[in-house]
Parts: structure tokens; C-alpha cells; sequence
């Protein structure tokens, strides 16, 4: 049944107070590839996502792209143009087969400023947002690229189970990984060689393993103290 009473956002509000919305509400599928909105759409619809994952890029006008985000099963995006009316300020593009619930902006508005309990879980997950990119354009003004892959490379990572160490698996496309940080898919290869001959890093078909993880955070860490004039 597709009831948004599911959807993690609107857990905890009864049928009644949703029943505006779920008479609204559209559910939509996509494939791997496809493109949920594309930037400078002019639709206003906030889209909550039921299965899968999507990623959220950013454009230049000379065809440069960003990761901004990656969202899965649970999130919400499309958020911004509900609120402020404005065109799509990113693409959105399905990750896997992706479904999702779609919301036309006047109706879940008119739930969230007439529902504290919402208004203030929809604040609390803009405040996150912004906290994340706030680091991440830190990140991309004080640190050099190789500190700015190292500092990626750790977020992405997860404890290797049963060893030492973290790994990533399995391992994002250099491409992508440049995308995320700002920087060309050359100059992110060029970077893993590096760190895979100083034994920072070991790398398959399978995995990026980190056995040093540490020494990578120390090097952000010093990175960021050199930035601030504190080293």
C-alpha cells in the first residue's frame, strides 16, 4: 500500500492530519540512470524517498559537475524549491531502481507551518544539511587536494570486519570521487597511486582498503592546523 504514513518524515501524525497530503501525493519509480529533476526545473514538488537512492548534482555552465549529495530510503529532497518557490538549484539522478513519493509544494507547506512538530523536524533536517556543506566548503578552501581526498576517502570508509584498518567497498569510480571533491579524475588517480606506494592505501576490484587510517586523519588534521596559521 502506498500510504505516506511509511515514509519516516511523517511517522508519528495521525491519518487525519495527513490526509490532505496523501490525497496529494504521486508515487513515482525510476531506473539507475534516470534523472528525477534536473537543474533550473521549474517544478516545486518535495519528494521523499520510499526505495533506493539518488545522488544530487551540481552543474556548471561548462558542463563540470559536483556530488553534492547521495540520499537513500528515508531521506527527503527537492526540499528548497517547495519552500522558497525558486527553480531547482541541483539535478537529482537515481542512484538505483529508486521510488519515491512525490508532494506538490502547497499542501506539504500548509502541513508543516500548521504542524510544529513538523516545521521543527523539517528545520532540524536543514540545519544538518547546511552543518554538512558548511564542512564540506571548508574542506574545499583550506585543504589541498590530496588532504581533500584523504578527508573523503574516511567518510566513505567503514571498520574492516574481522581486521585492521577501514575499507570502502566497493570502490566509487575515480571520476566520481573527483566530483566530490572539486577536482579532475586525473589528478584523483594520480593521487591514489601516491598513496598506494607510501602504503596509505591498497586497492582491488573490490575494495579500497585503508590500513592507516589514522595517519590519513592525522594529515587532515594537520592540514586544517597549518590553514588556520595554528601549526
Amino acid at each position: 500500500m502506498q500510504s505516506i504514513e511509511r515514509l519516516p518524515f511523517f511517522r508519528g501524525f495521525s491519518a487525519e492530519i495527513l490526509a490532505p497530503l496523501q490525497a496529494a501525493a504521486s508515487w513515482r519509480s525510476f531506473e539507475a540512470g534516470q534523472v528525477v529533476v534536473e537543474d533550473g526545473d521549474p517544478t516545486q514538488e518535495v519528494f521523499f524517498l520510499a526505495e533506493g537512492a539518488v545522488r544530487v548534482l551540481g552543474r556548471t555552465s561548462g558542463g563540470h559537475e559536483l556530488i553534492l549529495n547521495e540520499l537513500k530510503a528515508g531521506d527527503m529532497v527537492g526540499e528548497y524549491a517547495a519552500i522558497d518557490g525558486a527553480p531547482r538549484s541541483a539535478a537529482v539522478v537515481a542512484l538505483t531502481r529508486t521510488r519515491l513519493c512525490a508532494l506538490p509544494s502547497a499542501p506539504f507547506m500548509a502541513f508543516v507551518l500548521a504542524t510544529p512538530a513538523a516545521a521543527l523536524q523539517l528545520l532540524r533536517l536543514l540545519t544538518a544539511r547546511v552543518r554538512e556543506r558548511d564542512a564540506r566548503l571548508i574542506e574545499l578552501v583550506a585543504l589541498p587536494v590530496r588532504l581533500r581526498l584523504a578527508s573523503l576517502l574516511l567518510r566513505l570508509s567503514r571498520p574492516r570486519v574481522g581486521g585492521d584498518g577501514r575499507v570502502i567497498s566497493p570502490p566509487p569510480p575515480h571520476h566520481e570521487l573527483a566530483a566530490r571533491i572539486g577536482t579532475r579524475r586525473e589528478v584523483v588517480s594520480r593521487i591514489l597511486s601516491q598513496m598506494q606506494r607510501e602504503g596509505l592505501l591498497t586497492t582491488d576490484r573490490r575494495a579500497i582498503a585503508l590500513p592507516q587510517p589514522e595517519m590519513l586523519a592525522a594529515a587532515v588534521e594537520a592540514g586544517f592546523q597549518q590553514a588556520s596559521g595554528g601549526g
